[in-house]
């Protein structure tokens, strides 16, 4: 220990002080010179020496790669980060205890240097501004960090500037350095840093600041970097809470499973049960089974733990590490040093091997569990976004309080100036009046095809329930045959726990408007949606009762089938010298609004439900009551009044339902239309012989009537993301004289571009943007993985590869069906390059052989087995009717089993592109021929002359 706390050590003199008294965050500053191969010594520092926030500059991180943050991030920790501008150097991030309260603050990029600013709240109040300044001499610097500071200056106070930049202040002679210590002067900046900071001797690290009272700064080497590291205290107020938090949990682990069953065995079924009764039976009597083998327990824990993968060999290195800095400090001899780098280096290889084996352990034992292997990767690979909403009473009514505002405030301003019912198409003649009663078999397979999530108010975790589903089974079938009997529901069924989700990842966490509430509800209620999902869907398909365009939440039906039937029409109106409008409808919050008398009366008018079936629906909508959850807190109970739950089972097939006469409206325009749950597109030929003013005109109107309807049904049409687009080819739009549509009096330009269900649509329906769009996210998860390839086994990295690469390959790759060659090619370079990857063999290697023993099919032949799969569907009955209709069977007089399933190609207009190439080039051609062979034939004759192989290999 120092005896003067706050005194500076001699130069070259490795001093860790801590002074007794005031409360205080450590905060280091290092350039660590590329955090690549030292996120795992960064890792194991901060755990090591408490820091609570490590300001790396130089980490060489480039935008939208987070693995090396993700491993240089401990437990219990978040960052903040900026990536490097250019190829060479740069890149800032901090490294914080997430107790510590941290948001960045925007400011204006510098050409000059690269700054990160953030601002503290909590447990200091101050502003830290981390600096990085490229050797390089930039003319301006000086004026430009003049400039930045007295931004700083008079906006904040409390400002602390750390970082490296660049500039000898130790010496003399330097004339920026005289300058830079004008500027620091002038705006009453003191810089704390007299010592070298670099390996050569100069001071190139600083620490500067107006009135924060620092204390015990250390400068000292830890053997990775050419600069050394800056070790400050910061004081704190008193009562900021330790980084410790109770958890409790349970030893599912321990249990004795043959005491287990045994108790399970038990259990018998009450004499003459209600339905409520026996669901209030199955849970206290599971519950208290769980509680007596595996009890609730509860511990005291830190965030600041060792990783999982640190084993006794990384602790007997570390042990070793210590060793060799000791004797660096204390001799200063260049051999020592020498020794520790080298020692670091080693352990930092280990570190990192240890990890990836960590994980690849992790991918290798959860075969098919993809939640699993998705969440594993997105810790991997996917920034990890602090929260900001801490698990407390307050911000769950906070959450709660918005979430019903927002449907309070859409369902107020929908006026229902009409009948919401006028648009009820004609009744099914079938009616389901009563469910029929499940089997114990039934239940077990569908508890066996069950996800194995968990919700709080479950009596038993999922997993055990599964695993015992003999034992528990007849219990549940019980339960459901009596709720689908006598057509209620229990209340404990009916309370769902709302997770706020974020939307996506790249919003701003702190707005309680970037987050939609998804509902987590009981497993036993998850089962008994099931069995009537089943049940309602068979009526529906029997009954023939289900909307032709609607592909949301349906056997054999996909976003791929809807988009191949949509393609399919704006071709074909195209190849009849026709454009298309194409409308993408949105909807705000469209499961949250929906009205629960509309929706019976839908069931029942519409579906044909009537006595204890629509009883059963009536008791599954009533009564519903929700809480918010953040953590282990919950808000208080709201009652719901509408809407369906987001993340049941019926919710889904409940709102297409809700939404089947949305079609009756189009059709009554005349306008084509395709529905995947809310995403609703309208499309319609644009004929060159009308007026397309007239087209407009009619898709005005449809929808005009279209928001009438949704205003009188409670569902918010969102006009500012509804987008249009005009399809066609390159001559029919360039003809076109449509640049917008109008909706509720408000116009819509045409884009160049739209995303519809994933797939990004152009004018001319080339699908450039959409392949440009695989390759730019296959190529940045080829990267990732190929980082973690070195230390997975071949199984593991291949079950990556076809989760991020190949999926995005094959999704609707249907649609790509004649597209460029050059497409596919870039396509292809993709499986080629995940191949690589994956065989782990260079560049220049043959891919053919590589590809044959993956039995991966190339690009083209996997798109043309996906069209030839969709075709086997239809002509076997597995595919949407929608489809089916397309295909024309081929008659003929003769018959012969070589010709069965023979389907007739349909008679199209437009020419290949070759075709119209050798066409455009036929009357250049022909006045280039000389007389002799020009005079005998006509320019018909010669057009269809060029055509055959040997007169285009003659002339051209």
């Amino acid at each position: 220990l120092c005896p003067n706390p706050g005194v500076l050590p001699e130069p070259g003199i490795h001093l860790r002080v801590y002074s007794s008294g005031t409360k205080h965050i450590t905060l280091e500053q290092l350039n660590v010179q590329s955090l690549s191969n030292k996120a795992g010594l960064i890792h194991d520092h901060i755990i090591e020496n408490g820091i609570g926030l490590m300001c790396l500059t130089e980490t060489w991180q480039q935008s939208g790669v987070y693995s090396v943050l993700n491993e240089a991030c401990p437990p219990g920790y978040s960052y903040l980060d900026k990536a490097r501008t250019t190829g060479r150097g740069g890149g800032l991030a901090v490294i914080y205890r997430s107790n510590i309260d941290l948001s960045l603050i925007p400011v204006p990029a510098s050409s000059s240097f690269e700054s990160l600013v953030i601002n503290c709240k909590h447990p200091f109040s101050a502003i830290i501004a981390l600096i990085y300044r490229p050797p390089k001499s930039h003319p301006s610097f000086i004026s430009d960090i003049h400039n930045f500071l007295i931004s700083l200056c008079t906006s904040y106070k409390n400002i602390l500037v750390i970082g490296d930049f660049n500039i000898h202040m130790d010496s003399l002679t330097c004339r920026q350095a005289s300058e830079f210590k004008q500027v620091l002067d002038c705006l009453n900046l003191q810089q704390l840093i007299d010592q070298p900071t670099h390996n050569k001797g100069h001071i190139l690290d600083l620490v500067i600041t107006d009135s924060i009272p620092l204390t015990d700064l250390h400068i000292y080497d830890i053997g990775i970097s050419d600069h050394q590291a800056i070790t400050i205290k910061v004081p704190i107020s008193s009562h900021f809470t330790k980084h410790k938090r109770e958890i409790t949990f349970r030893n599912i682990k321990d249990i004795d499973y043959t005491s287990f069953k045994q108790d399970i065995a038990l259990l018998s079924v009450p004499h003459e049960p209600t339905v409520a009764n026996l669901v209030d039976y199955y849970n206290n009597s599971l519950s208290s089974i769980l509680d007596s083998h595996a009890p609730i327990k509860t511990r005291t824990v830190t965030f600041a733990r060792s990783a999982p993968w640190f084993n006794n060999q990384l602790r007997a290195m570390k042990r070793s590490g210590r060793v060799l800095e000791r004797a660096y400090i204390r001799s200063g001899l260049t051999v020592h040093k020498l020794a520790y780098r080298e020692h670091q280096r080693a352990y930092a290889k280990a570190l990192s091997t240890a990890r990836s084996g960590h994980y690849s352990t992790i991918i290798h034992n959860n075969p098919g569990n993809s939640k699993k292997l998705f969440s594993t990767i997105q810790h991997l690979l996917k920034p990890q976004i602090p929260s900001h909403h801490s698990p407390t009473v307050t911000n769950c009514n906070k959450f709660l309080d918005f979430f019903t505002s927002k449907i309070h405030n859409l369902r107020s301003t929908l006026s229902v100036t009409s009948n919401p019912f006028s648009f009820i198409p004609t009744t099914s003649s079938k009616k389901l009046s009563q469910f029929f009663l499940t089997t114990q078999h039934e239940v077990e397979k569908i508890i066996r095809s069950s996800k194995p999530s968990t919700c709080s108010l479950d009596p038993l975790p999922s997993l055990l329930l599964k695993s015992h589903s003999k034992l528990i089974s007849p219990f549940i079938t019980k339960i459901i045959n009596l709720s689908l009997a006598s057509g209620t529901i229990p209340t404990s069924l009916k309370t769902a726990l709302i997770k706020p989700h974020l939307k996506k990842p790249t919003l701003d966490p702190e707005p309680l408007a970037s987050y939609r509430p998804i509902s987590n509800l009981p497993f036993l209620s998850k089962i008994l949606e099931r069995v009537v999902s089943h049940q309602l869907h068979d009526h529906l398909k029997t009954n023939g009762l289900y909307e032709k365009f609607q592909s949301g939440f349906r056997p054999s039906h996909s976003t791929e089938t809807a988009l191949i039937r949509v393609t399919n029409d704006l071709l074909m109106a195209s190849d009849s010298g026709s454009t298309s409008l194409l409308i993408l409808l949105d909807l705000s919050a469209a499961f949250d609004t929906i009205d629960h008398h509309i929706l019976l009366h839908r069931l029942q008018h519409h579906i044909g439900l009537s006595g204890s079936a629509l009883h059963w629906f009536h008791s599954y909508l009533t009564e519903r009551t929700e809480h918010v959850v953040l953590g282990d807190a919950k808000s208080r109970p709201h009652t719901v009044t509408c809407g369906v739950p987001q993340g049941s089972v019926l919710g889904p097939t409940l709102f297409t339902i809700y939404m089947f006469p949305l079609g009756c409206v189009a059709s009554k325009h005349g306008i084509n239309f395709h529905c995947y749950a809310d995403d609703t597109q309208l499309y319609l030929k644009v004929s060159p012989s009308a007026s397309p003013s007239s087209a407009v005109t009619r898709l005005s109107s449809c929808l005009d009537e279209m928001g009438a309807w949704m205003s009188q049904n409670f569902l918010q049409l969102n006009g500012s993301k509804t987008e249009a687009i005009q399809t066609g080819t390159p001559h029919q739009l360039h003809s076109s004289p449509i640049v917008s549509v109008s909706l509720f009096g408000h116009s819509i330009p045409l884009s160049p571009s739209v995303t519809n269900l994933g797939v990004k649509f152009d004018p001319h329906l080339s699908f450039d943007n959409h392949v440009n769009h695989i390759c730019k996210t296959s190529f940045f998860h080829l990267r990732n993985i190929s980082k973690l390839r070195s230390s997975l086994s071949l199984p593991a990295a291949e079950r990556l590869v076809h989760a991020f690469v190949s999926s995005r390959l094959d999704y609707c790759n249907a649609l790509l069906i004649g597209i460029p060659g050059r497409s596919l090619q870039k396509l292809q370079y993709v499986q080629n390059s995940a191949a690589r990857v994956l065989m782990r063999v260079r560049k220049h290697e043959h891919i053919t052989p590589i590809l044959h023993t993956l039995h991966w099919l190339p690009i083209h032949l996997r798109i043309e087995y996906k069209i030839l799969l969709h075709t086997h569907h239809c002509l076997h009955g597995d595919a949407p009717t929608y489809l089916t209709d397309l295909l024309t069977p081929h008659t003929s007089t003769r018959t012969r089993s070589g010709q069965q399933h023979r389907l007739l190609p349909p008679r199209t207009r437009l020419k290949t592109m070759g075709d119209r190439a050798f066409e455009a080039a036929a009357p250049r051609l022909w006045n280039a021929l000389p007389d002799h062979l020009r005079a005998p034939q006509t320019v018909a004759a010669f057009k269809k002359g060029l055509k055959t192989h040997l007169f285009r290999k003659a002339y051209c």
